[in-house]
């Protein structure tokens, strides 16, 4: 078994676009007909930029090999231009073509994923949820409105959600950290207080901020949200300043996350080294892949470390996730984003039910992928999967952040 061919297709999810602008999917296709769906989170480059990435790196490394081979191709990709070190958008295309190989294997097999990496260790997976607005909520109210918050924490809650995340501490800048002005740490605060009040403690708070903060600035908003208990910190400064990031995660007694935005065992493994977060957030689409992160799992199990796989994407990169969150015995939570497009895309093969997700037994990633309906809604914009404003703090008339969405009609 030999692999032969490469699709590429960048497909946009219908507004308000929850999950990015655009999401790249590969499918390979073996000598013997098998075939195999991944996703590539990669959004330094646009996603045509990305296509040529993909396919120098799926013929560079890839093509003729046996998808069984995976150590071996990913030491080609890592390696790849004499570097040897983490490379965000090469390993964002090796990323998806690996999952599409384990996707391919487990198939070839008749058996899931998950059980070819040691195992189902989770029979159920812990799932949490961004908040977003309810269809009555106003969309561009809904952003810096504890109320409106609230009551969508409640209706996670009441659907058996045990953990939801929101980001109401100010815009994430391309000029790095800053200070949090006064006014986004009170609003802040009045987010944990209303959704505290409305949930109890059916569920855990989970505080995203992506980087945006300087050590001190981080440290003086997470204080003020200590007495409200969130499970997480999330990202609380730039994710390559780990020393940075310790002396938060030192300062605070809310445990810090990160992940999303690093690649590879390295990456993560200085994090651990350094005491910089105990919870850890690979984006699979991105950080090397399933069998490089099955990797990082172990690192992190002997740092007391825990797992939280990250989503802000494709239902094809939640599949990944699932089946690695399924073997590993130090899974925290996966996130899901749970829309009508990202169920369509793989026919509702992998589903939440009460707050958790069940592994599917099919084989490879469980999924179904609707090729059509992906080709249907193909990107149009120029924009990035994510952007970052440019427009420094505003420490006047207050900042809002849209949830990562891109705001479409």
């Amino acid at each position: 078994m030999k692999l032969t061919d490469l699709d590429i297709i960048v497909t946009a999810p219908p507004a308000p676009g929850w999950g990015g602008r655009y999401w790249i999917l590969v499918k390979l296709t073996t000598d013997d007909g098998i075939t195999g769906w991944g996703e590539c989170y990669a959004s330094s480059v646009g996603p045509e930029a990305m296509r040529a990435v993909i396919t120098d790196v799926f013929a560079r490394h890839m093509a003729g090999e046996s998808p069984e081979n995976i150590e071996l191709m990913f030491r080609r990709a890592y390696s790849s231009g004499f570097t040897q070190r983490p490379d965000l958008t090469v390993m964002g295309a090796f990323s998806g073509l690996e999952i599409a190989c384990w996707d391919i294997l487990g198939k070839a097999r008749g058996r899931p994923v998950w059980a070819l990496l040691g195992g189902r260790m989770n029979a159920r997976i812990r799932a949490y949820t961004y908040l977003y607005p309810l269809p009555h909520h106003d969309l561009t109210a809904f952003w810096t409105s504890p109320e409106m918050a609230a009551e969508s924490a409640l209706d996670c809650v009441e659907r058996g959600y045990t953990a939801i995340k929101f980001d109401p501490a100010g815009p994430y800048t391309m000029r790095g950290g800053h200070m949090p002005a006064l006014s986004d740490i009170t609003l802040s605060v009045a987010f944990c207080r209303a959704i505290r009040e409305a949930v109890g403690d059916r569920a855990d708070l989970l505080f995203g901020t992506h980087g945006q903060f300087t050590p001190a600035g981080a440290i003086r908003l997470g204080q003020a949200l200590e007495p409200f208990s969130p499970l997480w910190y999330e990202e609380p400064v730039p994710p390559d300043n780990i020393e940075d990031m310790a002396r938060v995660a030192r300062a605070l007694r809310i445990p810090v996350a990160t992940g999303e935005r690093l690649t590879t065992k390295a990456e993560f493994a200085a994090v651990l080294r350094a005491g910089a977060a105990e919870i850890l957030q690979p984006a699979l689409g991105r950080a090397g892949g399933i069998w490089e992160m099955k990797k990082l799992a172990a690192i992190a199990e002997v740092h007391g470390a825990q797992m939280a796989p990250h989503l802000y994407a494709g239902p094809v990169e939640w599949a990944a996730n699932v089946a690695l969150a399924a073997s590993i015995p130090n899974i925290l939570m996966a996130e899901t984003i749970e829309t009508p497009y990202h169920a369509a895309l793989i026919r509702s093969g992998i589903t939440v039910e009460g707050g958790f997700i069940t592994p599917p037994e099919a084989p490879g990633l469980g999924i179904e992928v609707d090729e059509a309906l992906a080709r249907a809604h193909p990107c149009t914009g120029d924009g990035l999967h994510l952007q970052m404003q440019e427009a420094p703090c505003d420490y006047v008339h207050g900042n809002s952040f849209a949830g990562g969405a891109p705001l479409k009609t």
